[in-house]
């Protein structure tokens, strides 16, 4: 089981409507509850999200840094790490 930062989920709660239509959390503990569901994960760089995303089995391959960090999928963490949440 992952651990999220306190930081971590609340920029995902701030956050969540660039995934979702509709919030899927609406505390704290909801949101820790939901990314440990959809195992979410957290990275260290946007080259990592680019890892991660091929080991996923998705085609990167012509998408930019910037297009990577503008997923919806993908939370830019205010300590420079992201979190890649799959819907």
């Amino acid at each position: 089981m992952y651990e999220y930062s306190e930081e971590c989920l609340r920029t995902f709660m701030e956050n969540q409507e660039q995934l979702f239509d509709e919030p899927v959390a609406d505390t704290l503990e909801e949101a820790e509850a939901f990314l440990e569901d959809c195992m979410a994960v957290v990275v260290d760089s946007i080259k990592e999200v680019r890892d991660y995303m091929e080991e996923e089995g998705l085609d990167t391959a012509g998408m930019s840094l910037e297009e990577l960090e503008e997923a919806s999928e993908v939370f830019a963490l205010p300590n420079g790490q992201y979190l890649i949440v799959e819907g």
